[in-house]
């Protein structure tokens, strides 16, 4: 029991780092406890580490460290997606051997299934492009998405890549390019997610979630057939027996099935975080957002609070300046606001500042319009199959029959706006 007991505090205690790793940046999270531990993990012990460490060896310590953490979190390489392999095919090896004679036909052809999804889109994701944005390639990214005039402004260049950078794109330091609609870079996979792979990933969680879910259940069903050998009696949730009576049953399951039992408990500690990354990934795509946008969403929160943000509306006759802006894109609505912040915290002054209308203060997210958000269907849709057109939809929300078309030569009447 002592050496389950230790197993499980293990494995707590690295999925709740983790989780704080993944989540303490979140805005949602920024004020919460998860958020003061995150910046106390990465802020002020690094910096206490240091100010040590300038006393102790004058700082070459440190400077040791930080090279071989710059290495670490910025370079490409795949230390951290073996291990994840790895954690996936050790746990493979010692839960199958012991439990495959245990199993039905049926949970060993599930079995089959749902552990090699995994491995296929761990293979896609991280072997696709995920939207590299090249010379080749950049006439035709510039137009996926039109420019909203609040989170991407149309005439920013890249000072890396020295390209204009697409709307809904940044630039990744660690693969060293833009990347077309990105979200994150993923160490889990090696790559950036990003508009060439997004479902790929989506689709990575969310069959890393089925197979510890479902190793977890089938786990727990062979140690509760187990007891039921000695304990004719015994049911899952443990009807009849007192606390201490139900705990000393499975840690006896536990321990006379350590390899089996020792994957399903690593899985049932591990599966609400796989659920709540994914979860939270969906919750994005609802929102019509994404990760490095969600970031930026914050930023304009903050400003709006503060009382330096302001809006105004945009002509819908507007030309656009076509070295800078696409005139066509297949995106189904264009933006129909320009949102600027302001250093003094006036509306903004003089003949440069484009839009027509007064300029309206600004105070929360809910009074701006998120131009890539179409509702979740049409969020899933972009995420899934990005390279379709959608149909073209009015200012007031109503579709016509008409679509944006696929290239530059197709982009005839009644496409520019």
């Amino acid at each position: 029991m002592g050496t389950l007991r230790n197993v499980a505090i293990v494995v707590l205690v690295i999925s709740f780092f983790t989780f704080v790793a993944f989540f303490g940046r979140l805005p949602a999270l920024r004020n919460t406890p998860i958020g003061t531990l995150h910046r106390v993990i990465w802020l002020h012990i690094p910096g206490s580490l240091r100010a040590l460490d300038q006393r102790l060896t004058h700082g070459r310590l440190s400077a040791w460290f930080l090279r071989l953490a710059h290495t670490l979190w910025n370079d490409r390489h795949p230390t951290v997606m073996i291990f994840f392999m790895l954690l996936l095919s050790v746990s493979e090896i010692l839960f199958l051997p012991p439990a495959w004679s245990m199993l039905t036909t049926t949970r060993k052809v599930n079995a089959s299934i749902i552990l090699a999804l995994p491995y296929v889109f761990l293979y896609a994701a991280a072997a696709s492009d995920p939207g590299y944005i090249t010379p080749e390639k950049h006439s035709h990214q510039m137009t996926l998405y039109p420019y909203d005039f609040t989170v991407f402004h149309p005439g920013q260049t890249c000072h890396t890549c020295h390209l204009l950078k697409p709307a809904r794109s940044k630039h990744c330091s660690i693969c060293k390019h833009c990347v077309a609609k990105m979200d994150h870079h993923c160490i889990f996979i090696n790559n950036c997610v990003g508009y060439g792979n997004h479902h790929y990933f989506l689709l990575l969680l969310l069959t890393t979630a089925v197979l510890t879910t479902y190793a977890t259940f089938v786990g727990f069903s062979i140690l509760s057939d187990q007891i039921r050998v000695e304990i004719p009696s015994w049911k899952v949730w443990g009807p009849g027996f007192t606390w201490s009576q139900y705990a000393n049953i499975w840690a006896w399951a536990l321990q006379e099935h350590t390899r089996i039992g020792a994957v399903t408990l690593l899985c049932f500690l591990t599966s609400p975080l796989i659920w709540g990354l994914f979860g939270y990934h969906m919750y994005l795509i609802w929102a019509g957002t994404t990760t490095n946008e969600s970031m930026k969403w914050s930023d304009w929160q903050t400003e709006m609070r503060e009382g330096y943000a302001f809006k105004r509306g945009l002509s819908t006759d507007r030309q656009k300046d076509e070295a800078i802006e696409p005139a066509w894109t297949r995106w189904p609505v264009e933006s129909e606001q320009i949102i600027v912040r302001t250093e003094d915290g006036l509306p903004p002054r003089g003949p440069r500042a484009i839009g027509v209308g007064e300029w309206q203060r600004v105070w929360k997210l809910a009074d701006v319009e998120n131009l890539y958000d179409l509702g979740f269907w049409d969020n899933l849709s972009d995420a899934f199959w990005p390279r379709y057109g959608f149909h073209r939809r009015s200012p007031s929300g109503n579709q016509d029959a008409r679509s944006y078309p696929a290239s530059p030569a197709d982009a005839g009447s009644g496409t520019r706006q």
